[in-house]
């Protein structure tokens, strides 16, 4: 064989010879082979260059189209041999029996025909075997898991230091039926245990489980338009901040009680049975503000799924229920906002708030919660930022010692492609949600009351990252605790 008919053959074997094809037996192989080596087909570089509206198979491929009415368009203008063969193939793809002049056309371009062929059984081999492997339909599977190493300088147990290794294993389920609804299951587990990294000290990572290596569905809830500017939600597993129009907070923090801008009065009600709606305002620019309007509703999950009234239950007195609203204007680069909450306490549990722990609540607690954040246009050493702030008034708060009122604020900064491109870096300060007006008492908790964290995320992979973090807590029992520091490494895969 010339070397000029290996070099145009060349591309159709390696395309026969690619993974995943059909096999050799289907491809016709032989027919390409004969076609490369038979010296009576490829006589001169005109039998295998285009083909022209002057020549026989041009006119022949015209009334073809014409003849079937097949979807390719009848041809206009000079072809490639594999434009042709392509033609060919869809105008004959469903035809019993041809004609003299059709068989004539497919012994004229039976390689090209092998190897669209064999391209095409090739591509349906792929898709089948991912449609055989693909976990669903409807469903998309994400997640992560995150390897925690770390500690505090307070023990639980003794005065000795301890470093642990923790982890915390996540599973998303995106279900959607429609393309705009969203049926949303979180599977998680962890081995955090009441440790130094989960409230036993007064630190608490956000991202700790403590499910004993147990997987546990722990979010699963349903929701959907209705119109172009609402969106509504229920479920059975579910807090407040999930049905907001957008998040009240962009900082990202290591602990959770600077999440959400304070996960204080107003935001992070505790999972359990919930419902909401929320309202934006449509722009004819999605960079310009709008108005946004989020109300909801969510019960304990203990009480919720109780069926006596008097200790549970959704939307009565004893659920521990939790009503939100919240108003925001802002765009995607800035937003203001601010929000009402009022909760209902179960008459047999305790409201916990720093120095009231034990003190039993009757009433309800009504809050306020303003939120704000700003992000630059361009990421840099410019960074992003987040405030916040809480109060909240206890109702029939009791006797001597007990809760009257609740603070809480933070401020956050964070930096996106910090040093270096796709790393990213946070810092954080604040007071954590304290009794700051105690019943029968002048002096004012918050004195002594403080949190920080500082920590900065080093991109490994798309997939991979490593985040170093220190944080510290002044008094964070209210006077039952000495002050707290800790470090941790923790490394995210995700899925």
């Amino acid at each position: 064989m010339k070397l000029f008919q290996q070099l145009l053959v060349a591309p159709a074997a390696l395309g026969l010879l690619a993974p995943m094809a059909a096999n050799a037996a289907e491809l016709n192989i032989n027919g390409v082979s004969d076609y490369s080596a038979s010296s009576e087909r490829v006589k001169s570089i005109s039998q295998i260059s285009d083909v022209h509206p002057t020549d026989w198979a041009y006119q022949a491929l015209t009334n073809l189209a014409e003849r079937h009415g097949c979807k390719a368009a009848t041809p206009s203008g000079s072809m490639t041999r594999y434009e042709a063969a392509a033609l060919l193939n869809s105008c004959l793809g469903n035809v019993a029996q041809v004609s003299e002049e059709e068989r004539r056309l497919i012994t004229e371009f039976g390689p090209e025909l092998a190897v669209i062929k064999g391209r095409v059984d090739g591509l349906e081999a792929r898709v089948g075997e991912f449609e055989a492997g693909q976990f669903s339909t409807t469903t998309k599977l994400n997640g992560y898991a995150i390897f925690t190493v770390g500690g505090t300088d307070e023990d639980k147990a003794s005065d000795d230091d301890a470093v642990t290794f923790n982890y915390t294993w996540q599973a998303n389920l995106n279900t959607s039926f429609t393309g705009r609804d969203l049926l949303y299951t979180r599977l998680k587990t962890g081995n955090f245990g009441p440790s130094n990294l989960k409230n036993s000290s007064g630190a608490y990572v956000n991202h700790a489980n403590s499910n004993d290596d147990t997987i546990k569905v722990d979010k699963l809830w349903y929701q959907f338009p209705v119109g172009d500017n609402v969106k509504m939600w229920f479920g059975a597993k579910i807090e407040n901040y999930y049905m907001l129009a957008s998040a009240p907070s962009v900082y990202k923090p290591i602990l959770k009680d600077l999440k959400l801008g304070g996960n204080g009065a107003v935001y992070g009600a505790s999972t359990g049975q919930g419902f909401g709606a929320a309202w934006t305002q449509s722009v004819d620019d999605p960079s310009q503000p709008r108005f946004a309007i989020s109300t909801n509703y969510t019960a304990s999950s203990s009480t919720g799924e109780d069926s006596n009234p008097t200790t549970g239950g959704i939307l009565t007195d004893g659920a521990k229920g939790m009503f939100l609203t919240k108003v925001e204007y802002g765009s995607p680069r800035w937003q203001a906002s601010v929000a009402y909450s009022h909760k209902t306490h179960n008459p047999t549990a305790s409201a916990g708030f720093g120095t009231s722990a034990g003190k039993s609540r009757t009433g309800s607690t009504d809050g306020i919660g303003l939120r704000g954040y700003w992000k630059p246009e361009t990421t840099g050493a410019v960074p992003a930022i987040s405030v916040g702030y809480d109060v909240a008034t206890v109702d029939d708060s009791g006797a001597t010692g007990a809760t009257e009122e609740t603070t809480s604020w933070m401020v956050g900064l964070s930096w996106k492609d910090a040093f270096v491109d796709g790393n990213s870096a946070g810092l954080a300060f604040g007071q954590r949600q304290y009794a700051s007006e105690v019943v029968g008492s002048t002096d004012d908790p918050a004195d002594e009351n403080f949190i920080w964290e500082a920590y900065y995320t080093f991109k490994v992979s798309d997939n991979v990252s490593v985040t170093p973090a220190i944080f510290g807590l002044t008094d964070p029992k209210n006077g039952t605790s000495d002050d707290v520091t800790g470090a941790i490494v923790n490394t995210t895969f995700r899925f």
